[in-house]
């Protein structure tokens, strides 16, 4: 059964684990149709081919019907490292202090990813191993206009060159030649080694097919809009892509003990991304529901962007009744959300029964918006139910890794008789006349 609560307008969904239909309601809630439109993926692919078929004339014509921008060559459209540190000179020490702090907490989390290459030797003398190595050149994409997050580039940027990624390009838009100086200053900070001011699905085409001024890319991630998520889907296989991210979400397991103000709050920094975005809260204790419930009815008029949250809360929010913590944590890995909070006073007994979440904040006091910004981990997680497979971004999604074989004669020898009756049982003579060559006694 789904009770549908009035939080002052706003209709926010009441399911109960225990009531026959709750499974299919839970289905409902969680339902997101990142709707098929045609339009778009048209625009898209011919905004890619293009930009594939004429380079910089094109993504010049894209930037100046798109972003109002003027500009005569795309050497007007390109950054200076000069420029990126005058706008790190130029925002607040206040700005700088706290970029500079985020940037050390993230890169300082990210070094203990890296992966190294190994091998070990077998009794005949043969090696086998794993070289781990950067890619050579990452595209990253910033939305720029009033969508400008320095955080993003420090959680795409940072873990790269960590990674030791040979050449990091960004990519931002500047509406109307707007300049959001914090994203640049994010970007001086994180070693970003070229910006360009452009934008859109012909900012994805040219990292992915370079022109004759941006070098072709070998993997693209950041966030975007539709046009960008469409377009990066369309170029994956000639580049690598991060991931294709799906509204904000934010899960609550709380016990009944937290603020109900705090928890409101929690809810709402998600719901504050867009309409889209997700806040979902889970716990034992009815009454507690309902106090959260007078919280959001509180606190959401003090809110800037309060009509986004009531548009997110009233379409997808949900608060869910169960019978104790053990069902809040088996919903909760049915669901699988990006962002999970255990607000409960024992979290670390619950934290070896979750499977499934993009990251995991830990009591009370760890608020899911300290990991967007500064915690040290990355942000960049998986939504929509992906975190069943999925992981944050890391520094090893700036690696990739090659099998090392090197045989002794010996080993050669032993393992190519293994192969030769292998190969001829799949009926491929030349793999198998390959290994037997190396077969020391010839049969």
């Amino acid at each position: 059964m789904v009770d549908e609560k009035l939080v002052d307008g706003i209709s926010i969904t009441r399911l109960v684990s225990s009531e026959s239909t709750f499974n299919k309601r839970l289905d409902q809630v969680l339902a997101w149709d990142e709707a098929s439109d045609h339009r778009v993926h048209d625009v898209v692919k011919d905004i890619l081919t293009q930009v594939k078929q004429r380079g910089d004339e094109a993504v010049l014509e894209y930037t100046q019907r798109f972003d109002s921008l003027p500009s005569e060559s795309m050497a007007e459209l390109e950054m200076s490292q000069d420029r990126l540190a005058e706008a790190l000179n130029k925002i607040s020490p206040e700005q700088k202090q706290a970029l500079e702090t985020a940037a050390e907490r993230v890169r300082s989390y990210h070094e203990k990813q890296m992966q190294s290459s190994w091998s070990y030797k077998e009794a005949d003398g043969t090696v086998l191993g794993q070289q781990v190595i950067a890619m050579d050149r990452v595209g990253l994409y910033v939305p720029g206009g009033k969508a400008a997050y320095p955080s993003s580039v420090l959680m795409n940027a940072i873990p790269a060159k960590v990674a030791g990624v040979g050449e990091l390009i960004m990519v931002v838009p500047t509406p109307n030649g707007v300049v959001n100086d914090l994203v640049l200053a994010a970007a001086a900070i994180s070693g970003v080694d070229r910006v360009f001011t452009i934008g859109g699905a012909q900012a994805v085409a040219a990292l992915a097919y370079g022109t004759d001024t941006i070098p072709a890319v070998d993997k693209i991630v950041g966030p975007g809009n539709i046009y960008v998520a469409t377009a990066k889907r369309e170029v994956f296989g000639t580049v690598g892509i991060d991931m294709i991210a799906g509204p904000s979400e934010i899960l609550v397991i709380c016990d009944g003990y937290t603020d109900p103000d705090w928890i409101a709050m929690d809810l709402f920094s998600q719901a504050e991304h867009d309409e889209n975005a997700q806040s979902i809260l889970v716990s034992p204790d009815k009454e507690y529901l309902a106090k959260v419930e007078e919280s959001i009815n509180k606190l959401l008029p003090t809110m800037e962007r309060k009509e986004i949250i009531q548009a997110s809360l009233k379409a997808r929010a949900a608060f869910i009744e169960v019978a104790d913590l053990d069902e809040a944590v088996v919903v909760s890995n049915r669901i699988a959300p990006e962002h999970l909070e255990l607000s409960v006073e024992n979290p670390d007994e619950m934290l070896p029964k979750i499977r499934h979440a993009g990251a995991i904040f830990m009591g009370r006091y760890t608020a899911e918006a300290l990991g967007d910004y500064c915690a040290g981990p990355n942000h960049v997680l998986p939504t929509s139910g992906t975190a069943r497979f999925s992981s944050p971004l890391g520094v090893y999604d700036f690696q990739k890794r090659s099998s090392i074989i090197k045989f002794s004669a010996d080993g050669a020898s032993e393992m190519g008789k293994v192969a030769s009756v292998l190969a001829r049982g799949e009926g491929l003579s030349a793999h198998a006349r390959s290994a037997e060559y190396r077969i020391k006694d010839g049969k």
